[in-house]
């Protein structure tokens, strides 16, 4: 395992499949914008369910902050697709991921489960746009997880810094 990512590494160069076709590269193509990623554990999670719906709250005070979003679980693209609808999540969502690719690059926990099967548990990074880790939350199971406002709040600090 490469071990948890820390503030100042570069995001690794993932691809991931997307929600109706093409490819995520969450590292890549950030255009000047800071970037939050969600790794969520699946679509049965109640505290994801909350998360992604906050996010897609807040989907215009992010824009408006200028950063983007995008989230993945294990899940396939048919349970993936129907929850990003249930959230109107207007952001990009990923599926299919290999657990151990994404632990292994990333550091994200991961948990076996006899009836929800091998799955991540909930991790978050904010990226700068340069693709370096601003800030990354590691959880050992469903809580501890980034928020919009926190994200939003964070952002706008790492700016004030470069002025």
């Amino acid at each position: 395992m490469t071990g948890q990512l820390k503030n100042g590494d570069m995001f690794p160069d993932l691809v991931i499949p997307k929600v109706g076709g093409d490819a995520l590269r969450p590292a890549n193509d950030l255009n000047g914008k800071y970037r939050i990623i969600l790794i969520y554990r699946g679509y049965w999670c109640p505290f994801c369910n909350e998360q992604i719906a906050a996010f897609a709250q807040a989907a215009d005070a992010l824009s408006e902050a200028e950063i983007d979003v995008m989230a993945f679980s294990v899940d396939d693209e048919a349970a993936s697709a129907a929850f990003a609808a249930k959230h109107h999540w207007p952001f990009p969502m990923g599926h299919s991921v290999d657990v151990e690719t994404i632990v292994e690059s990333t550091g994200a926990y991961d948990m076996r489960h006899p009836e929800r099967g091998h799955f991540l548990e909930t991790t978050g990074f904010v990226l700068a746009p340069d693709g370096s880790i601003v800030n990354a939350v590691y959880s050992t199971r469903a809580i501890g997880r980034l928020v919009p406002g926190d994200v939003i709040r964070l952002v706008a600090f790492m700016r004030s810094l470069s002025k």
